[in-house]
């Protein structure tokens, strides 16, 4: 009868703690799990905005860089033969917004009229490069791709054609940006947004590095990049890709229209991860005190009673059911060690589903701000759309966010960040959703409202930030466009682009305003 019993006490025991350790590890690997999933998509969908948002940057810096030329070219088309007057726009030009490491004007032959800085000794020369080439021969604005100049720089010729009033060609007028050199790409781009291994680089339509934050890095091919491959084809997106060092990146990419370039920010998978380690740690730790209290109390009491335990047994085995919670208080407790047991086994049980309720929690919300993240946003507007929800969107857009970053560095534009969100929520109201949509655009999601109840939360958000000191130590301010579903839109797309196209206007009318998108 004695041996009866230990043998069924060792099989209790076995079975309890195998089921403790079964539940715990699946619980933690779970949650961790998911964690690494949205982590991982929310480091993409940033990478890709980032990315998304400098290449239109330097679109506009290139657009920029036409008209200057442009209308440097019909200010001197008269005055082709005065040395003097070619010398001040070229020394302008140089100068005035530090665009250009070097500019010059030639006649219809290549031949140097003028060059700034004077220090580059090609005036009285005939231009022999390919750029200069290919500008002479083609007589229309251009930007050529990555070659060595007569001077031995690697650099990219920008050029624009210099026509009389009768449409005689007379010329070009062009300026350089050199590649290894401090350029107009690194006053443009600067330097990524954190210095843990996150970076960015340009590639031209070849796949030829053209900016990059190491200068040796700059004219290598890295076609064989697959994010590479993909923004040279004309696509943007992000993706998990390996670098030409075999580290493992989340990158981000786009494409810049009017040249074929490719941007591409790129973070290192292992630091995207690695708050991911330290939660799980955290959870292990606050887990195992209670653990070894439970397993201390099954062993006390496997020793005394069978029955009532094999039961709690069984139900502990299944324990990643968060119905058997309910079924372990179900089990009789008559006398003192049962009922000991079976509370411990429910509080602890209990306790690791809510570590994955936490994770669960983790995976929809945006890590920096506590806002609700994209993902979830766009679950939420399918399913409204679905159920023919009537809604209203605002899209909203801090003012010169990039300023701050640049003036006051990255820690405290996140702080900025956190600012808006934590006034978004105080602002919203029951039943509304804040979300971060990307970079420092957020969205209010304000379910069966109508376009004036959503203009005046948006006014009464934008106005306490006009007047209210932020952590850059002064007000910032945002721009918000408004759309409601469905009088204004027929889909999700469409009423996200609608507010977008609000948004812009507000933009293009000075900032600092809320716009309502035009039905």
């Amino acid at each position: 009868m004695k041996s009866h019993q230990l043998k069924l006490k060792h099989l209790i025991m076995g079975v309890a703690m195998a089921a403790f350790f079964f539940t715990s590890l699946g619980s933690v690997w779970g949650g961790y799990r998911m964690n690494i999933d949205s982590i991982k998509e929310n480091t993409l969908e940033t990478n890709r905005v980032y990315a998304q948002k400098l290449a239109s940057t330097a679109d506009s810096y290139l657009h920029e860089s036409f008209q200057i030329l442009g209308y440097s070219a019909t200010q001197i088309q008269a005055k082709m033969d005065d040395a003097q007057a070619l010398n001040q726009e070229t020394e302008r030009l140089r100068l005035q917004n530090q665009m250009f490491n070097s500019v010059v004007i030639t006649n219809a032959e290549g031949l140097v009229l003028s060059v700034s800085p004077p220090s580059i000794e090609i005036k009285g020369e005939i231009l022999t490069s390919i750029g200069a080439k290919e500008a002479l021969s083609k007589r229309t604005p251009l930007i050529s791709k990555p070659y060595e100049a007569m001077t031995g720089r690697l650099i990219i010729f920008i050029s624009h054609p210099i026509f009389s009033d009768s449409n005689e060609y007379l010329g070009m007028i062009a300026g350089t940006i050199y590649l290894k050199e401090t350029n107009a790409f690194k006053t443009l781009l600067g330097e990524h947004y954190s210095k843990d291994g996150s970076y960015v680089y340009v590639v031209d339509s070849d796949g030829r590095v053209i900016y990059h934050q190491d200068p040796s890095r700059i004219n290598d091919v890295v076609t064989k990049n697959k994010v590479v491959q993909s923004v040279i084809s004309g696509k943007s997106g992000a993706q998990l890709v390996e670098n030409t060092e075999r580290v493992k990146m989340l990158a981000g990419y786009s494409t810049v229209p009017s040249t074929g370039w490719g941007v591409v920010a790129q973070k290192p998978l292992d630091v995207a991860l690695a708050p991911s380690f330290d939660r799980v740690q955290e959870v292990i730790i606050k887990s195992v005190p209670l653990m070894i209290l439970s397993i201390i109390i099954v062993l006390w009491a496997a020793a005394r009673i069978a029955n009532p335990l094999q039961q709690l047994a069984n139900l502990t085995e299944e324990s990643l059911d968060k119905k058997n919670v309910e079924g372990l208080k179900s089990v009789s407790g008559w006398y003192f060690e049962a009922y000991s047991l079976k509370n411990a086994l429910v509080r602890s049980l209990s306790f690791l589903h809510g570590q994955v309720s936490f994770f669960k929690d983790q995976s929809t919300v945006d890590p920096l701000t506590g806002v609700t993240n994209r993902r979830t946003m766009d679950s939420m507007l399918a399913e409204w759309l679905t159920n023919n929800v009537p809604h209203a969107i605002i899209l909203l857009d801090l003012d010169h966010f990039k300023s701050v970053n640049d003036t006051y560095g990255h820690a405290v534009g996140d702080k900025v960040l956190q600012f808006l969100a934590s006034h978004m929520e105080a602002v919203a109201r029951e039943g509304d959703v804040c979300c971060r949509y990307g970079g420092e655009e957020f969205v209010i999601l304000l379910p069966n409202t109508a376009v004036e109840e959503a203009a005046q939360v948006a006014e009464q958000l934008r106005e306490i930030l006009a007047t209210t000191e932020s952590p850059c130590g002064r007000p910032i301010t945002l721009s918000a466009g408004i759309a409601v579903y469905p009088a204004m839109a027929d889909s999700t797309e469409e009423l996200i682009k609608a507010a977008d196209d609000a948004l812009y206007l507000a933009k293009q009318e000075g900032r600092n305003q809320v716009k309502v998108a035009e039905i």
